[in-house]
């Protein structure tokens, strides 16, 4: 996917994911901030990932758990906060859900901030549901 007024691209392949930049995003977050670089590329292997790049630097990563039948949950979504309020977050979000291999499956989703964002691309907040179980460390 690009962009051409702002150079950006938008892609699964992951061969282009920048891991120092992947790194730092994560970094930024409230998530995954002290996430180790063995988990964070395990969980790279494990998943759909999309890459979000202006003028080929990362400025944005996303990943997508699923089973290509029923449902897909989206996590790790970061844009670097010096290009946050630009539309990338935006345009990633919505690459994600218009996906083809994804765009019948049911998508879930967990945030503490981003509810605004997520309920323009049809996500309905539902904490009547949502269990989890932390991992064991």
């Amino acid at each position: 996917m690009k962009n051409g007024s702002d150079d950006l691209k938008i892609s699964r392949d992951k061969s282009l994911l920048q891991i120092d930049s992947v790194m730092g995003l994560l970094g930024q977050s409230y998530w995954a901030q002290n996430r180790r670089i063995d988990v964070v590329q395990k969980s790279i292997e494990n998943s759909i990932c999309y890459g979000v790049y202006r003028n080929n630097l990362q400025i944005g990563f996303a990943r997508v758990i699923t089973d290509y039948a029923t449902t897909f949950y989206i996590c790790d979504v970061i844009i670097d906060q010096a290009y946050r309020g630009k539309g990338f977050g935006k345009e990633l979000i919505n690459t994600i859900v218009s996906d083809e291999q994804l765009k019948s499956l049911m998508g879930i989703l967990a945030t503490r901030d981003a509810h605004g964002l997520y309920g323009q691309y049809g996500f309905k907040k539902d904490s009547e549901g949502f269990m989890r179980k932390l991992r064991e460390e």
